[in-house]
């Protein structure tokens, strides 16, 4: 009798691809697939792919490139090793891949996965290439994980509630490669939640290509809003916290700004790409809001919750930006304070309308790089200084590196390390914040002796090195 076969999955870039990669996991594992830590002892080796920042595609060739001489030795040893490529390269790419890189036997867009064990069937005799957007939805037939499986990956949980992108900024692919928006019902999400939940996930992140866009269909057959779902869901026991991550400054509608100001579980950080502070850039960029409307949502939201902090994503070098342009982008940085930032240089993308115009230098890009990414790390460490001294509830989530130490986040997604006992694994604490590092808080329980686990189960999720 064969053993089980071994399954390594491989994310690339955002939340959604993580999600994705577990599901994927999920998938596979009624066909006899567990998960291995490494490629080397896999039978079936996924690379799920992203493809919105530059040579994405590259970096994934380069991979396969690897993976060929590792197929190629375990067929010496008697194994066969199958391998896919998934997610928004291969939606992209498509016969490209195969063409280049013959090892690979399946390629799979981000919205076939759950054809996966009737494609790899296929793939036994021949490449199979399924990059089409399929008419029926993918969520209703994808198998839930087991809670073993679920315990394994630890206290905190994505759902995708919302994918796709109908906004066609001119310089993203995500329009192309994820299809048009489209959300999923509340009464699945909720049944999501409820099984993370009953494995003992206390926090939750709604993600989507544009989250704050979702309209899916709440239990009267009426569209819901984010806000309306995240009231549902923060009435599910267990859930101690909700986060939702890619927002659109469009989308941020009135009941989604009452729900940050009316749920305690809501954390207060908020990621809320702008991309630009120019008026003339973000027009360029078809982003169809301007510097004002970002501020005046940034203002909204911060008499909601006082204590928000924002984190969002900047583009340097935009074709056709000038210094004054950028010069507004620093202004808008200091006049919202962001505590953190992803910062990229602009990269043509094959297919879109700002791959056709005038390109800025690559020496001024990197210049205003520099001193973007100076300037949002000065803000990030003065924020983490004024942490100092301070107390915040700190959801525990894996062990550290030191013997007796555990870590966890803040409200703030900060990592927080304090002397404590694994049994609070899964908790919720109030720490005092003792000592600042680089990209991290270092704490003592505020209460050392008030601090008993939750309920016995918690405790039995499995730890994590740091």
């Amino acid at each position: 009798m064969t053993g089980p076969r071994k399954l390594f999955v491989k994310s690339y870039g955002c939340q959604m691809n993580v999600y994705d990669s577990h599901r994927m996991a999920d998938t596979l594992a009624p066909e006899g697939y567990v998960e291995t830590a490494t490629a080397d002892d896999a039978d079936l080796v996924i690379l799920n792919t992203c493809h919105i920042r530059e040579k994405a595609a590259e970096k994934v060739y380069s991979e396969l490139g690897r993976l060929r001489v590792m197929k190629e030795t375990a067929a010496t040893q008697g194994r066969d090793v199958k391998i896919a490529v998934a997610g928004c390269v291969a939606q992209a790419e498509g016969d490209e891949i195969v063409r280049r890189a013959p090892t690979v036997d399946l390629v799979v867009g981000p919205q076939s996965y759950h054809r996966l064990p009737e494609m790899l069937n296929r793939a036994a005799s021949g490449k199979v290439i399924e990059t089409e957007f399929p008419a029926d939805d993918k969520f209703n037939h994808l198998p839930p994980p087991s809670k073993a499986a679920t315990r394994k990956r630890g206290v905190s949980a994505f759902i995708t509630v919302q994918e796709g992108c109908d906004k066609f900024c001119t310089f993203c692919v995500v329009p192309y490669t994820r299809g048009s928006e489209i959300s999923r019902p509340v009464d699945k999400i909720v049944a999501e939640a409820e099984r993370l939940a009953d494995a003992g996930v206390r926090e939750i992140t709604l993600i989507g290509q544009n989250v704050n866009a979702y309209h899916g269909d709440d239990v009267d057959g009426r569209p819901s809003t984010l806000g309306r779902l995240l009231h549902r869901l923060a009435e599910i026991p267990g859930v101690a916290r909700l986060r939702y991550t890619t927002s659109h400054p469009r989308d941020m509608d009135t009941s989604l700004i009452a729900a940050h100001r009316d749920l305690p579980a809501l954390m207060p950080q908020l990621h809320l790409p702008v991309q630009s502070g120019s008026d003339r850039m973000l027009e360029a960029m078809n982003r169809r809001h301007t510097r004002a409307d970002y501020l005046r949502v940034a203002e909204q939201l911060r008499a909601a919750r006082p204590d928000v902090a924002f984190s969002s994503d900047f583009i340097v070098g935009f074709p056709g930006e000038s210094d004054e342009d950028f010069e507004d982008t620093m202004r808008l940085v200091a006049e919202v304070d962001f505590v953190a930032a992803y910062t990229f240089k602009y990269s043509p993308r094959a297919g879109t309308p700002a791959a056709e115009m005038e390109q800025v230098s690559e020496a001024v890009k990197d210049e205003r790089l520099q001193r973007l990414q100076h300037d949002i790390e000065r803000r990030q460490t003065a924020f983490l200084t004024r942490c100092q001294g301070g107390t915040f509830d700190v959801l525990f989530d894996r062990t550290a590196r030191r013997p007796g130490q555990i870590s966890g986040r803040s409200p703030y997604l900060q990592t927080v390390q304090v002397m404590a006992p694994i049994s609070l694994i899964g908790e919720v604490v109030p720490v005092k914040i003792t000592d600042v590092g680089r990209n991290t808080l270092f704490g003592a329980l505020a209460d050392p002796l008030a601090n008993l686990p939750r309920q016995a189960d918690h405790i039995q999720i499995e730890t994590l090195g740091a």
